[in-house]
């Protein structure tokens, strides 16, 4: 089925997920009506979403023009980029997905934990390759981000070349592998059409600071530090785990490592020799007791504060293996992601309370740099590529709005530069880009294994749950005989305290009553009916007396004698 927003000989670009957020991100390129996805992301809730694990995109435009599509190409394996793989999988026929280096270590990490997923062939790809299909020539270059192996993927059309940079900064000292930026000068100077760009850090004026800085950083921490060190980082960062476990080497100390993704990240990155540890320095967790404290580095998850991770259990006391104790020394190799500031500022007060010295990123010491490129970062590639069209993606709408003013200074024309939102549909030809429409995009909440399983009524109902409490009432009914056989029974939670309110709880039982009687007296009973009254008539009530709707739950018990 062909996207009818667009003309004949005009290339769609949409997102259905990462415009006007950090997360989930997943574009799609329609040329010559062949359907190309780059990634497939997820994104973590934030705590309006009340139980949620995670958000995905809505997939609805994929399965009705799964027909059209030529694969899946992921640019790195970030989980905002991958995490929805299987979900995406589950629902939609994806012939191959195009993946490089550590990225397909994660993905096939997640076919094991999605095993009723049938998944189809990844292929390798390396910087150098090339892949042909119908009038589109794909081809990748090398950027530098915190996970190895991150690409930006090049689209060569009969209107132009298109350039989708992925995530990236500017690092001219990395740890891994450099930027190919004679890559980028040469379509640069070929001539490229449009650029879709990473606007993670387009406020920031300021210069990201090298991983290898970093690097130093920390193993003047750990030559400073007498006790044991906890260094808490990101599972995903292999450049700084491999940093923390060549840092605890120098200074003689062995590795024990906590948290199920940092043990895989581990895992992979040894697989893929991102990660080289000399032997004898990773120890298990009941080793840890038996060496002395400067001997001991012990590498966490939990540098968000999330509250299951290894280094929350740590705070709390919970953790099964390691308690802390005076003379630790936490390090955050980490900044917090918008939205986790309370959670790290609850899992900081609690290690200071264990009398416990922590070390975050800051003035006093380099523990952690962004992988997203600041204002002169992207005005750098933007120079390079020199795009005749631009499209900010990857952030909120105030980032993408600062990265359009960054490409105008850099030269591109006002009137070619596009700010949408997710389903949005940018139709372009050689000569101009427009918006053409929009296709069907949303989010779909996963709240355990289902999909889809959670909608906006279900998070209305847990909102009012916490904010207002749950009331119910039970309702003993013959309904042969069209009586009540005893009086409505109060159960309240969260909404008011039973004992000291008898006189409230006594009075909406008796209204209860009166519209159960009233309900009885009808020819055919219909609980449904009498249920739909009580909770109609009772949180008017209730509202009238408190100020406050908690969710009110009848329960009707048909006590009848035949």
């Amino acid at each position: 089925m062909k996207n009818e927003l667009l003309q004949t000989g005009e290339i769609g670009i949409f997102a259905l997920g990462g415009l006007g957020e950090v997360g989930k991100n997943m574009y799609i390129y329609e040329i010559e009506d062949q359907i190309f996805i780059v990634d497939s992301g997820i994104l973590f809730p934030d705590d309006h979403l009340l139980g949620i694990d995670y958000v995905i995109p809505d997939y609805t435009y994929l399965i009705e023009n799964q027909d059209r599509i030529v694969g899946l190409f992921i640019t790195h394996g970030h989980e905002d980029h991958i995490g929805s793989i299987p979900y995406l999988l589950k629902q939609v026929n994806i012939p191959k997905i195009y993946a490089s280096g550590i990225a397909i270590d994660l993905i096939e990490y997640k076919f094991m934990e999605h095993k009723d997923v049938k998944h189809p062939h990844i292929e390798a790809y390396k910087s150098h390759y090339k892949y042909t299909f119908k009038n589109v020539e794909i081809s990748f270059i090398r950027m530098t981000h915190s996970i190895p192996d991150m690409f930006g993927i090049v689209f060569k059309t009969k209107e132009g070349t298109l350039f989708h940079t992925g995530d990236f900064k500017v690092d001219f000292t990395p740890v891994g592998p450099p930027c190919e930026f004679d890559k980028l000068a040469k379509i640069g100077s070929e001539g490229v059409l449009c650029m879709m760009s990473d606007s993670t850090n387009s406020e920031r004026d300021e210069l990201i600071i090298s991983d290898s800085k970093v690097g130093k950083s920390i193993n003047e921490l750990f030559t400073r530090m007498t006790g044991r060190i906890i260094i808490a980082t990101f599972a995903s960062n292999m450049y700084r785990i491999q940093q923390i476990i060549e840092s605890a080497v120098l200074n003689k100390r062995k590795v024990a490592v906590f948290g199920r993704s940092m043990e895989r990240a581990i895992e992979a990155g040894m697989q893929t020799g991102y990660i080289k540890v000399p032997k004898d320095t990773l120890i298990t967790g009941d080793q840890v007791n038996r060496l002395k404290p400067e001997q001991i580095c012990l590498l966490v998850t939990g540098s968000q504060g999330e509250p299951l991770a290894a280094l929350s259990r740590i705070a709390n006391g919970t953790h099964r293996q390691v308690q802390a104790m005076a003379g630790d020394t936490v390090i955050f190799s980490s900044s917090p992601i918008p939205g986790n500031q309370e959670g790290v500022n609850r899992t900081i007060n609690k290690l200071f309370r264990l009398d416990v010295n922590v070390i975050t990123h800051g003035p006093l010491a380099d523990t952690h740099t962004s992988g997203h490129g600041a204002q002169n970062d992207l005005k750098l590639i933007l120079s390079l590529v020199k795009p005749k069209m631009f499209i900010p993606v990857h952030g909120e709408h105030r980032m993408l709005k600062h990265h359009k003013q960054l490409a105008i200074e850099c030269g591109v024309n006002p009137k070619n530069i596009l700010i949408m939102d997710n389903g949005e549909v940018a139709a372009v030809n050689r000569d101009h880009i427009r918006l053409a429409g929009k296709v069907h995009s949303g989010e779909v909440y996963i709240d355990g294994t289902g999909i889809g399983d959670i909608g906006s009524v279900v998070l209305k109902e847990r909102k009012t749950l916490s904010e207002e409490g749950l009331f119910s009432i039970v309702l003993s009914i013959d309904s042969d005989k069209k009586k009540m056989v005893n009086d409505p029974t109060i159960i309240s939670r969260g909404f008011i305290y039973m004992r000291g309110n008898e006189e409230l709880t006594g009075q909406l039982a008796n209204e209860a009553k009166l519209i159960c009687q009233k309900e009885l007296q009808a020819k055919v009973i219909n609980e449904l009916h009498l249920k739909n009254a009580v909770i109609s008539h009772l949180s008017d009530k209730i509202f009238e007396i408190t100020q406050r709707r908690p969710l009110i739950i009848p329960i009707v018990v048909d006590l009848k004698t035949t």
